[in-house]
């Protein structure tokens, strides 16, 4: 009898333990429950979610450990007041723990006054912008946000539009060095332009880490508020005219151009200015390219931030400082790359609006960056440690996805203000008519894997998504330019009318727009998405009609459905689009890509969207993508080149019929 007692208070007390874990976890903003892309409802480990607390600075191993994680969160919760308030157009605005009297100064130049009630609340504000809120001496900023950011409507005006989306550094030109430019990209704009195009998607330009150029991949950035400057056009002595990129080589060869070129520099006012205006981030990204140049050539290697010597590991540190006056050439050595880049994204944009774009560049806002990069370094509060981002498995990737990318930590932006979200998006809408803001689900919620683990422990994480739709809304407003969101996968619960409700363009991809198993009608593509034909992460038409996806994947034992399946979906898909009139002749065979890509870009032509995208493969009738998922080495992501310069590349013959029929389709 007494052993039952035993056990059963073992039993009790680790049934009321789990109760507790799972209570906090709520509490953090973690789901102890998801639901899979099936729609089946799957439950969280106990291990990954003490695992998760841990990361977030919330250790649960023991009761006593929970219960004094609870305490924290609950007088977090009533004693700080966020630096940063978001509130809607004309809505009150809730002001948590503030009392007494208060003034209000609006962005017009405008204030006024009042007195905080039992439940402290603002009255509408019916000006969107920054404005700040002063209460006994203490600054706080409201941002008030429009019900809508600006959309595809405000910019057509009921016209049916169309855009190219390309790789950066696949483009060619001239003495390149190697990797494609900003300034092949400008010569691509023009050329798109002339054919009718009204914006150009480009990939991530993301600040990598100039110290070590095999670290290149867009979407595992180093800093999302600085530029790639491996970009920027700059003669070389290394010349590449090969299929791929080969980064180490030509960033060295780039690298070394640009010190040279530096020297020679005698417009320093103008980095000064730049150095000026951009502040904060500007400054510690430098910093952090400085270091790591320096311990890359003191020792061989580029490392991680945090194996730097411990008084270098924090950016305030007096030996940081004492760095900075030390290598002050070095830093602005850094900055000048910046200024750089940032002036020949800028020509490029200008570039496609000269040539008649009503849009211009789309920027492409990664959902990371690398736990070692410069954002991490710079932003320590702000940044999710030890915690990687992905996907749970679903029907593409039916292992999940772990990025080995960090993100923005929910607890880290409210306490600082947002400041670093609205920095990158403020970076990312400089220069570009648009932002895509990829897995724009993380705006809601992150699946988080504990480092080291598989995707399948991890969990999601909530977001402070209403303050985040609403920054977005604002800069969107105040930048005049298009937001779009990559909502592929699992989305939450009712986001989809979020994205809606935001003027938040989301993408429909030929390959996922079906009813049952038929391919869904043009006409029947949602109006206010935007259409396209596949992704970087997805088979191009050729290599889709090929099977080049499926054969990769038999070949490096990756799981996705055989050629059995794909077979019949050709039929389906050739059959929607001689329905609609895209194709007119018999079905051709697997190898006969070239009349598919043509009636591909017509059925995308025909699309109901107001805006659509074609891939640079697509247009080119390329067979290869250039992003396979859950492959490093295997397969040669994010390096392959195009087969002609920008400026004659859309010039093609079977090219320029494509682009015709995209260019006609769209006038309908």
């Amino acid at each position: 009898m007494a052993l039952c007692l035993r056990e059963a208070r073992l039993y009790g007390y680790r049934r009321m333990s789990e109760h507790d874990l799972h209570d906090l976890a709520r509490k953090a903003g973690i789901e102890v429950q998801w639901k899979d892309v099936s729609g089946t409802e799957k439950n969280v480990s106990d291990e990954s979610l003490r695992a998760i607390l841990a990361a977030i600075g919330l250790p649960a191993e023991t009761t006593s450990q929970i219960h004094h994680a609870e305490q924290f969160l609950s007088e977090e919760n009533r004693a700080v007041v966020p630096p940063l308030l978001t509130a809607d157009l004309g809505k009150p605005v809730n002001c948590p723990n503030l009392k007494g009297r208060y003034r209000v100064r609006l962005e017009s130049g405008t204030s006024f006054e009042g007195q905080f009630a039992e439940y402290p609340q603002l009255p509408g504000i019916h000006e969107p912008g920054y404005h700040q809120l002063e209460m006994g001496g203490q600054p706080i900023e409201l941002a008030v946000a429009p019900h809508s950011s600006f959309t595809l409507a405000d910019v057509t005006q009921g016209q049916k539009i169309w855009g190219l989306a390309v790789q950066i550094y696949a483009l060619r030109r001239e003495q390149d060095g190697g990797i494609g430019d900003f300034a092949a990209l400008a010569q691509f704009a023009r050329a798109a332009a002339s054919h009718g195009a009204d914006a150009v998607a480009i990939s991530p330009v993301h600040a990598q880490f100039s110290a070590d150029p095999t670290r290149f991949g867009p979407y595992a950035p180093s800093n999302r508020a600085a530029l790639n400057v491996l970009h920027i056009a700059e003669p070389t002595t290394f010349q590449n005219n090969g299929n791929f990129v080969d980064w180490p080589s030509a960033g060295v060869a780039k690298l070394q151009s640009l010190r040279h070129a530096f020297s020679k520099f005698s417009d320093h006012e103008a980095i000064d200015i730049f150095r000026r205006d951009s502040g904060f981030g500007l400054e510690r990204h430098a910093a952090f390219e400085a270091i790591q140049a320096v311990l890359t050539q003191n020792s061989g290697a580029a490392p991680d931030w945090r194996t730097w010597p411990a008084a270098l590991q924090t950016p305030e540190s007096a030996e940081v400082m004492a760095f900075k006056i030390e290598h002050a050439e070095e830093i602005k050595f850094q900055i000048y790359l910046q200024y750089r880049a940032d002036s020949e994204l800028r020509a490029a944009q200008l570039a496609a609006l000269e040539a008649g774009m009503k849009i211009g560049l789309i920027a492409d806002l990664a959902v990371g960056t690398d736990r070692g990069g410069s954002h991490s370094w710079s932003r320590q509060t702000e940044i999710l440690r030890d915690l990687e981002v992905g996907a749970p498995p679903d029907a593409i990737n039916r292992e999940g996805q772990s990025w080995g990318i960090t993100a923005f930590s929910p607890r880290g932006l409210r306490n600082s203000g947002f400041s670093a979200f609205i920095e990158m998006l403020r970076h990312a809408l400089r220069n570009a008519g648009g932002v895509r803001i990829d897995h724009v689900m993380g705006l809601a919620r992150l699946w988080l894997i504990p480092h080291g683990r598989s995707s399948a422990q991890g969990a999601y994480l909530k977001m402070p998504s209403r303050d985040l739709m609403r920054l977005v809304r604002l800069e969107s407003y105040r930048h005049n330019a298009i937001i779009l969101g990559e909502d592929l996968g699992t989305l939450p619960e009712g986001f989809q009318s979020t994205l809606d409700d935001s003027g938040i363009a989301g993408l429909r991809v030929l390959w996922f727009e079906k009813d049952g198993k038929k391919f869904r009608q043009p006409s029947l593509w949602s109006k206010a998405a935007v259409a396209v034909t596949s992704t970087h992460d997805l088979p191009t038409v050729a290599g889709w009609w090929r099977g080049q996806d499926i054969s990769w994947r038999e070949k490096l034992g990756m799981a996705g459905d055989g050629m059995d399946i794909r077979d019949q979906e050709r039929v389906e898909l050739w059959n929607a689009m001689v329905e609609v009139g895209a194709a007119t002749m018999p079905m051709p065979g697997h190898e006969d890509t070239g009349p598919v890509a043509d009636a591909a870009c017509l059925f995308l032509g025909q699309t109901a969207s107001t805006l659509a995208l074609l891939p640079i493969e697509d247009a080119l009738a390329l067979p290869e993508q250039p992003n396979l998922p859950g492959t490093t080495d295997e397969h040669p992501n994010w390096r392959r080149r195009l087969p002609h310069e920008s400026t004659v590349i859309l010039d093609q013959p079977d090219v320029t019929a494509r682009l015709a029929k995209l260019n006609a389709a769209r006038s309908l």
